[in-house]
């Protein structure tokens, strides 16, 4: 199996590296293909790459998104590239991104919440590549993953 990790220079976390190091932690036999790009809206492209040429089984595309309403927009369009790659090539492309509108002027929050976002939707990733129902027992909890888990409403 094989896991590709696109991700931005425009980040101001090394989210590629946090993922490649718990993919590491968790999995020693998984391939990892990484492919850097400059900004966000070039993660479609690297993504249905890593899938298409770099023979991917999933991937995880992140990105660190500025605290403008230019940003946002930029996301979104950059988002919408994405789900476009992954139907596609049919296969997953986990979208892990930071906004910095969610913590406002707190890096050390941005941070967290990244980090924490980054390591648990790597899992996710890890998960997934095992089949579909590799995350049964996790529907419906209100799990999260930047925050902590809503939990489930009985």
């Amino acid at each position: 199996m094989k896991i590709g990790i696109a991700d931005t220079m425009f980040a101001r976390v090394n989210m590629g590296g946090i993922t490649a190091e718990t993919i590491r932690q968790n999995d020693k036999e998984i391939e990892i293909e990484r492919y850097v790009v400059p900004g966000f809206k070039d993660l479609p492209v690297a993504c249905k790459k890593l899938i298409e040429e770099y023979n991917c089984d999933i991937v995880v595309a992140l990105a660190w998104v500025g605290k403008e309403d230019i940003d946002e927009v930029c996301a979104h369009e950059a988002n919408q590239g994405l789900i476009n790659a992954e139907l596609m090539t049919n296969k997953h492309i986990l979208k892990i991104f930071l906004h910095e509108k969610e913590a406002v002027d707190d890096e050390q929050k941005q941070k967290e919440i990244c980090i924490d976002r980054v390591r648990k939707h790597t899992l996710n990733a890890l998960a997934l590549v095992k089949g579909k129902t590799a995350l049964l027992e996790n529907a419906g909890i209100g799990k999260r993953q930047g925050y902590d888990d809503a939990g489930g409403i009985q």
